[in-house]
């Protein structure tokens, strides 16, 4: 019986990458949703069998979280989900608005109607989440709809510098998406997109800026209402979804 030809080392090499990139994209979302805390341990080997996977796909997909600022590794401890001090959280914020600000006048001067229609079909769907009560769908909605507006920009080199900076913001649990907080964003949305609809590049870009200036504000505001015994990985991250963490 003939045997099975090796893949060639480049092929083998390409698959290797590919299933660490996936893998990578999986923790990613596990630690983005909230299934390991900040500060939680992720060993190699429970994360092979869950995802069904070789340890070294998990090895290299460590190594890529670690170095967009997700992991941390500690010598002879193993790798954690990094805890982020609210100091450094706020800076982020900070620097993401002035970012958003970019993209809130770059798109009304450079989106067309069928984008802007799809933006508001977005800014609806989320309008619904938060009558319903549905955090969850809201949520999803929401990480589209921001990353879909950073995708208008066109910018690959700042879509990822962005990706990456907003990541970290994301490693603070959001558990509080209430009516009243969901409600509060969705008017937000609403400013945003009818800004950019209307061409006006200052409106949209001060709205963007002062959305993700409002969010800095209210989780600042969560963390010092924290109780006295809460840690950092107890805290409540209101205002983002992320990196793919977006308020």
């Amino acid at each position: 019986m003939p045997t099975q030809a090796s893949p060639h080392p480049h092929i083998a090499l390409v698959q290797r990458n590919s299933l660490a990139s996936l893998v990578q994209t999986e923790i990613e979302r596990m630690i983005l949703d909230g299934q390991f805390s900040s500060g939680a341990k992720l060993t190699e080997s429970t994360l092979a069998t869950q995802l069904g996977v070789s340890r070294g796909p998990v090895r290299e997909a460590l190594r890529m979280l670690e170095e967009s600022g997700l992991v941390r590794t500690e010598k002879n401890r193993g790798v954690f989900v990094r805890d982020v001090p609210i100091e450094e959280v706020l800076d982020i914020f900070e620097l993401r608005a002035v970012m958003d600000q970019y993209v809130g006048r770059k798109l009304a001067q450079t989106v067309n109607a069928a984008k802007i229609k799809e933006l508001r079909q977005f800014v609806d769907e989320m309008e619904q989440a938060t009558k319903a009560g549905n955090a969850q769908d809201y949520h999803r909605l929401n990480l589209g709809f921001h990353d879909r507006l950073l995708e208008l920009t066109g910018n690959s080199k700042f879509s990822a510098t962005y990706r990456k900076l907003v990541n970290e913001l994301s490693l603070f649990r959001r558990q509080n998406l209430t009516g009243e907080s969901m409600a509060i964003y969705s008017r937000e949305h609403h400013q945003i997109v009818k800004a950019i609809a209307a061409r006006d590049a200052d409106a949209a870009g001060l709205a963007m800026f002062q959305h993700v200036m409002n969010s800095r504000d209210r989780t600042l505001q969560n963390y010092k209402n924290r109780p006295a015994a809460a840690t950092q990985s107890d805290l409540v991250f209101t205002g983002m979804a992320a990196e793919k963490s977006y308020a």
